[in-house]
C-alpha cells in the first residue's frame, strides 16, 4: 500500500478530522487560514489530538504543489494547556491555483482537503 492511499477526505461539516481551508486574495498576497474542528471541535487531548497541519499551494499549470508551511502542535493537556489546530499563512503570488491542507490525528491518521483560488 502507498502512503497516498491512506489519506482520507470528507465533509468537514460532518467529520472533525478534515482540515478546513479559508482563502482570501489581498494586496499582500494569498492569505490562507487552515484549521481542524471548525464545525465539530476536535478534542486535542494527550490521548486524541491533531499532531500537525501542512499547507501547500499548487499554482495553475504547475506540476507539483509547493509546501507553504508545516505546523506542529505540542500542547495536549499538560498543566491544562491545549493546542488549537489552526494556522495562518500569507503567500506572495499573483497566480491562481489550489491550496491543500493535510492534517494528522494520532488515532485516525491522515486527512486532506483542497480549496481552489481564482
Amino acid at each position: 500500500m502507498k502512503l497516498t492511499e491512506t489519506v482520507q477526505t470528507g465533509d468537514w461539516k460532518n467529520e472533525k478530522h478534515v482540515p478546513v481551508i479559508h482563502t482570501e486574495v489581498s494586496e499582500d498576497g494569498l492569505r490562507i487560514h487552515a484549521l481542524v474542528g471548525e464545525e465539530i471541535e476536535h478534542p486535542n487531548t494527550l490521548e486524541h489530538h491533531i499532531a500537525w497541519i501542512k499547507v501547500f499551494f499548487q499554482p495553475e499549470e504547475s506540476k507539483f504543489p509547493i509546501e507553504v508551511g508545516s505546523y506542529t502542535f505540542s500542547a495536549h493537556g499538560e498543566d491544562e494547556v491545549f493546542s488549537k489546530p489552526e494556522v495562518f499563512a500569507t503567500v506572495k503570488t499573483a497566480k491562481k491555483g489550489t491550496v491543500y491542507a493535510l492534517s494528522y490525528c494520532n488515532i485516525h491518521g491522515l486527512w486532506e482537503s483542497t480549496e481552489e483560488v481564482r
